[in-house]
């Protein structure tokens, strides 16, 4: 009897059906066609290639850019029972033998390979000697040049098709503009590819974005312990002497967390980061070097402690939270120095202009997310080409509409303030000859005698330091590029210091503390469901570990949870709980049902 899809959705992976557009994209690969996949992390991406991938006679290629990512790929894989393997540096030369061994023997459904090792000849060479039924091409914006993981090796895929042109080819990533689908597509020669695109929205993920100032630890702090107790999360930081404070700050009050950052020794990073995907309740702080491809679904907070350069990087960046469905945080501070070490960043390259141009609208896209009081999933799906008609009721600015101000007057003043001062110095000092401050420098430069001198004591000097960030957010301020944070006038000022335009801008008010655990994964169990959610962890973590496997590779945290909700008492009730295909039935079944009988009520 002929297997189909749908056979192998629910017999391997334990899946009623498949999500929009999966079937399709498999049923195109199938007939032989080219295809790029645009889907959100947690959209089921994988499950594109790998169920083809099983039907078919001979084994998938598929490429991932990262060790860690594909060793854990393979690892669930495994766990359901499918043939999978890689061949990557972290083996022993025996080890790479007899995985090469088992692919000409046929005997591999999935072999994962990064760009670079595919790419080498012998590489090539050896593929021509085995039937490869597919192609895949995981994190396919790596491509792009104007990305925010540009791989170069990835502009070499393109010898797939001149090599292999019989074989279907699958691009697949969560995040990419228009210009990067037509780059993708052109440099991957992949103009005659069906092109899917499921839509960006992750309905799951809270959107809040704050501005930072003073006590951001402090904030983050109070984030995680009201919030996120115990729970797993990623912050990110611009610089690497950044991350190794949060680390130990967080660490010092109890905390678990650990640093990933560039400086340190790859066995450093890599051990932080199998720690994060093995133990549970982990917070990796890093900078952007951390979380490519990172396969944890049970990630239930991204907090950014810096602005991200662009709406790419965010999206990918808190991307990887909640990619098991569940509730989830993207959590973001940032503030007027970020702008200012951007801006300066930006200006200050050695790119060439064309390059800077496409990264000044990047910024410029992201900080008006940042500041904007309609809802950010709006603006966030629109930037991609994917409009959202009604606000979606689950970020900040929909949960708690913020309040604007007319700043027209107290933006004439700042804006006449930079002029009267030579447009050379930064906010700090600006600020303190709106408020009138005597001291050496300022009477040295003699901005004690000018008109600007003391006619802001009507503003807190937070209120002024968020004007002057959204004056830079908003193109009114320029920064200048030599690296001392001094403001310009920027042409689009002149009517609003001429008194001929109008401006609003948002108000900044204390932060709202959400109740404590109202939007943790584990916040509906309670009582005796509560013991045998922690009973159901204990054990996936213990199997998890005999084996040396992610305790996600047993069980997802939403089966857990379907487990408590179904109670199941016989296998075949446990086979129709999502994830549990007939290998983890096989397994597991039988252990989880003793445990969820020993705790009926």
């Amino acid at each position: 009897m002929t297997r189909t899809p749908l056979d192998i959705l629910q017999s391997v992976f334990g899946y009623p059906a498949f999500r929009p557009p999966q079937g399709e994209v498999i049923d195109t690969l199938l007939a032989g066609t080219d295809a790029l996949v645009l889907m959100p992390t947690g959209g089921g991406k994988s499950l594109c290639y790998q169920v083809p991938a099983i039907l078919l006679p001979g084994t998938a290629v598929v490429v991932s850019p990262l060790i860690a990512l594909m060793q854990d790929q393979v690892a669930a894989l495994r766990q359901a029972g499918v043939a999978a393997d890689f061949l990557n540096s972290s083996q022993t030369a025996d080890e790479s033998r007899a995985v090469t061994q088992r692919l000409l023997a046929g005997e591999l459904d999935l072999l994962y390979l990064a760009p670079e090792r595919l790419v080498q000849e012998f590489m090539l060479d050896l593929l021509a000697r085995v039937r490869i039924n597919l192609f895949a091409i995981d994190e396919a914006h790596c491509v792009s040049q104007w990305g925010h993981d540009f791989r170069p090796e990835y502009i070499r895929l393109d010898v797939l098709h001149q090599r292999f042109p019989e074989v279907p080819r699958i691009a697949l990533t969560a995040t990419a503009d228009e210009p990067t689908r037509r780059e993708i597509l052109r440099r991957l020669d992949l103009e005659r590819a069906r092109v899917f695109i499921s839509g960006f929205d992750r309905p799951n993920i809270r959107y809040r974005i704050a501005e930072g100032g003073s006590g951001g630890r402090d904030k983050l702090l109070r984030f995680i312990r009201d919030e996120h107790p115990g729970e797993a999360g990623i912050v990110y930081c611009l610089s690497r002497k950044r991350v190794d404070e949060i680390a130990d700050w967080l660490g010092g009050h109890k905390l678990v967390a650990l640093p990933y950052h560039a400086g340190m020794s790859s066995a450093q990073r890599e051990a932080n980061q199998r720690r994060f995907l093995n133990e549970e309740g982990i917070i990796m702080v890093a900078t952007i070097a951390f979380g490519m491809g990172i396969d944890k679904p049970n990630v239930r907070f991204v907090a950014h402690l810096n602005l991200p350069k662009s709406v790419e990087a965010y999206y990918q960046e808190t991307g990887r939270a909640g990619r098991d469905g569940l509730p989830a945080d993207a959590w973001m501070l940032y503030g007027l120095q970020d702008v200012i070490t951007l801006r300066q960043m930006m200006e200050g390259s050695t790119a060439e202009e064309q390059y800077k141009r496409i990264e000044r609208h990047k910024l410029d896209a992201m900080l008006g997310l940042c500041e904007m009081t309609s809802c950010r999933r709006q603006a966030l799906l629109a930037y991609f080409g994917d409009p959202e008609p009604e606000p979606c009721g689950n970020c900040d600015n929909c949960l708690t509409p913020p309040q604007t101000w007319d700043a027209t007057e107290a933006a004439r003043k700042a804006l006449s303030c930079v002029h009267r001062t030579g447009q050379r110095f930064g906010v700090n000092y600006l600020i303190d000859v709106l408020h009138g401050k005597v001291d050496e420098r300022v009477q040295r430069f003699g901005h004690d005698k000018i008109t600007t001198f003391g006619i802001g004591n009507d503003l807190s000097t937070p209120v002024w330091r968020s004007l002057f960030r959204q004056l830079i957010a908003r193109g009114l301020l320029n920064v200048d590029a030599e690296g001392h944070g001094g403001l310009r006038l920027a042409e689009r000022c002149r009517p609003v210091l001429q008194g001929a335009e109008q401006l609003w801008l948002r108000k900044e008010l204390p932060a709202e503390r959400a109740s404590k655990k109202s939007r943790a994964a584990g916040a509906t169990v309670a009582g005796a469901h509560a013991e045998l959610w922690e009973a159901l962890r204990r054990r996936r973590r213990e199997l998890a570990a005999e084996q040396g496997v992610p305790p996600y590779a047993i069980f997802h945290d939403a089966t857990l949870m379907e487990l408590i909700a179904q109670r199941p008492q016989t296998l075949g009730e446990m086979a129709r709980i999502s994830g549990i295909g007939g290998r983890k039935l096989a397994a597991y079944g039988e252990i989880f049902l003793e445990l969820i009988a020993e705790h009926v009520c």
